[in-house]
């Protein structure tokens, strides 16, 4: 299977990526054309934002995936399950529901000790249920440790319930049991290739528990870096840096672990964007295919990139 690139935008001072919606639409159409398949809309203005946002973005792109960041509590789940059925109907299978772990807020701390393990106890419900919500042919009730639904019911989705991909992240354990239950595509931590290869597999344990690990794809932060960032530590995402073929190089090692996808960040401006979906994902995919088919074909000639690439560490 190719792997995808999926943009994503920045997050600074100046304002968002999607501040400015003509010129974002322009972008848009320039990470469709030069080979990114998703973006991911995580707007500093929150949820409700992140959905207006998403309807634009699908409605300005033919077929760009959008990532949508999403948290646990901010809305009901009830009323979240219609707005993204409804964005997923519009669609055509284009959205994604990307879930970040956020604390609980002061209200739910006051009725319970607040920690990890409780939210992701929460999150597993909030999915539980909009799964629920998604799939069922007539109204139910739920009444959960941090949710109560009477008559829940979403009107108006497809013959097969909402079409959306969830996205899930972290490493703890409990979140990792979460994933295996829930995720469609797991976000991975940055680290070395050996780091990530042991958490994908302790992704694939988890996921086992559930029959899921057939169903469940590993995309990878990364972070293109300039010479003016060299300096700024990067906790989220594997960082590189150099040529587009250094950039493609130091890429394959994470590609033959398993990973369907890579996310990028710190390419913000058109000319930035434009080189990286035409050179840069361009060599991963060229470089991927020569290895798959050497391996159909022993005995093959596969070209190298150049020998002196490097990225730097």
């Amino acid at each position: 299977m190719p792997i995808e690139f999926t943009h994503v935008p920045g997050k600074s001072a100046n304002g968002s990526f999607f501040y400015d919606f003509a010129e974002t639409a322009t972008k848009l159409s320039l990470i469709e054309d030069v080979g990114f398949q998703q973006i991911v809309v995580d707007d500093p203005a929150g949820l409700l934002t992140n959905m207006d946002i998403a309807a634009q973005a699908l409605k300005r792109t033919a077929l760009l995936e959008v990532v949508l960041t999403h948290w646990a509590g901010v809305v009901e789940p009830t009323v979240a399950a219609r707005q993204l059925a409804a964005l997923a109907a519009r669609s055509g299978g284009r959205l994604s529901l990307r879930m970040l772990s956020e604390p609980l807020s002061d209200e739910d701390a006051e009725a319970r000790p607040v920690g990890h393990t409780v939210v992701w106890q929460r999150i597993d419900e909030y999915l539980v249920l909009l799964k629920r919500l998604w799939s069922n042919d007539r109204p139910f009730d739920h009444e959960g440790a941090f949710y109560s639904v009477k008559g829940g019911y979403v009107p108006r989705k497809g013959p097969h319930g909402a079409d959306v991909t969830i996205r899930l992240g972290g490493q703890s354990g409990t979140a990792l049991r979460v994933a295996g239950r829930h995720a469609d595509v797991f976000e991975l931590s940055a680290g070395s290739p050996d780091e990530v290869g042991q958490l994908i597999e302790r992704v694939r344990a988890a996921a086992a528990e559930h029959g899921r690990v057939g169903k469940l794809r590993f995309a990878l932060p990364v972070r293109i870096r300039s010479q003016k960032d060299e300096g700024i530590a990067e906790h989220k995402a594997v960082a590189v840096s150099g040529s587009p073929a250094e950039i493609a190089l130091s890429l394959l090692p994470y590609a033959a672990l398993g990973i369907h996808e890579f996310m990028v960040g710190g390419i913000d401006r058109s000319r930035e964007i434009a080189t990286t979906g035409r050179e840069t994902v361009t060599l991963v995919a060229n470089s991927l295919a020569r290895l798959e088919n050497s391996v159909t074909q022993p005995g093959a000639f596969v070209p190298r990139l150049p020998s002196q690439s490097r990225a730097p560490a």
